[in-house]
């Protein structure tokens, strides 16, 4: 641990043992009762011989994870779900123990790991204030100084004398974050706490902890937000399948973050519950060099059987993976229908909307009514800089040399 660390992680790893039980087949119901007999005959005349069957399987949350934080760094921690980020903010809250290895921390905790941690549901929001505040290791004198703050912070004075159960999931998290965020802590650890709360109430928070990691105070926050760990966050720790990948900078981390989800992402062609496939051939980027504030996709496709209701979907997200750009052929279709055979469609996307910086398109078919839009295919990343689209990223289908082509915003050609 160096000497201006107030976290040091050394070689840590916390192990699980899951337990399977062998499913049973089938049984009748006079099945059940002779096994009932049988059982309780063992029980009574052979006490040490009965055997369960179980298996035992070790599960690693967490496997020789080391780092340092400094004071003041405000951390954030991203992974796929069941990469080990809840558990290694339980670890650093003490809340549990490690299998192996050490953790160091100097200064006061304060976490906020779950909605309404230490709240009763039955006591009111003034209560409650003073209930859970003691509970994260605040005193009487020390809660009553700040009560109006943390009132006023939450927004629920009107609500103040109601019991919370009566409160929605955002006035919890409102609350709940406002009494541990005036807590006179060194670090301050929080999981997800903001994914319920709305955007005005996430940009106060944002705000506080700015303010708060100026003041010398160690911030680490789990979140799937990506555009909340950039705005909040100096840092940025990615963890996978309980290791630590990547420790560094915010944007080079969410942007390995984010390839690497969709390098694991299967690709497949789209089946149909009555047998119907659409199969992607080709997808391209084009664009027009006489028509610098456009660019272009080219889709080629195939229709194996006839198809009235499915939608071409295209989704363009910005590197904090969140969509700018998004776009159907609903309208474009002759008479919606989708004939047999191979077809190819271009799309026009104004690049006005497109800040420099990194890319990606997801695309797919949907069928209204019947699921969510669903994008099967790896998404495909670019880099938007002044008059100039880089590819980042091959592709299993094809992605050709950038060629130029006219093109509208939804266009028909023939392959």
């Amino acid at each position: 641990m160096t000497m201006d660390s107030v976290i040091s992680v050394e070689n840590l790893s916390k192990k699980y043992i899951i337990d399977h039980r062998r499913q049973e087949p089938y049984v009748a119901l006079r099945d059940v009762l002779a096994n009932g007999v049988k059982r309780a005959a063992g029980r009574l005349f052979r006490p040490r011989t009965e055997r369960v069957d179980i298996e035992h399987e070790e599960f690693w949350a967490l496997k020789d994870v080391s780092f340092d934080i400094k004071q003041g760094d405000r951390v954030g921690i991203i992974g796929r779900n069941g990469a080990g980020k809840s558990t290694l903010l339980k670890i650093l809250s003490r809340i549990t123990e490690p299998t192996l290895g050490k953790v160091t921390i100097k200064g006061r905790v304060a976490s906020l790991l779950e909605v309404g941690t230490g709240f009763h549901p039955e006591l009111t929001g003034r209560e409650n204030i003073y209930l859970n505040g003691a509970i994260i290791g605040m005193s009487k004198a020390e809660i009553a100084r700040k009560f109006d703050e943390i009132v006023a912070f939450a927004e629920v004075e009107k609500f103040l004398d109601t019991p919370v159960k009566r409160y929605s999931s955002g006035m919890y998290v409102r609350l709940a974050f406002a009494v541990a965020a005036h807590l006179d802590s060194d670090i301050l650890v929080l999981d997800e706490v903001l994914a319920v709360g709305d955007i005005a109430f996430q940009k106060k928070c944002l705000g506080k902890m700015e303010g708060a990691s100026k003041s010398g105070k160690t911030i680490l926050f789990v979140s799937h937000g990506m555009q909340a760990v950039r705005s909040m966050c100096t840092r940025a720790i990615f963890l996978d399948q309980g290791r630590l990948g990547l420790d560094g900078d915010v944007s080079e981390i969410i942007s390995s973050y984010l390839h690497s989800a969709d390098a694991n992402r299967p690709t497949k062609a789209i089946h149909h519950d009555e047998g119907l496939s659409i199969q992607f051939l080709a997808v391209e980027l084009i664009g027009s060099p006489s028509q610098q504030d456009e660019l272009g996709l080219k889709f080629t496709y195939r229709v194996n059987a006839k198809d009235d209701a499915a939608l071409l979907c295209v989704d363009v997200k910005n590197e904090a993976d969140v969509s700018v750009f998004y776009a159907n052929d609903e309208f474009w279709r002759d008479g919606g229908k989708r004939e047999v055979g191979t077809h190819v469609v271009m799309l026009s996307i104004p690049r006005s909307i497109l800040a420099p910086g990194e890319y990606s398109i997801a695309y797919g078919f949907w069928e209204p009514g019947r699921e969510p839009v669903h994008f099967p295919s790896d998404r495909l990343w670019f880099k938007n800089e002044d008059k100039v689209i880089t590819r980042l990223s091959s592709h299993n289908i094809q992605w050709p040399s950038i060629t130029y082509f006219p093109f509208s915003a939804w266009e028909r050609g023939n392959p």
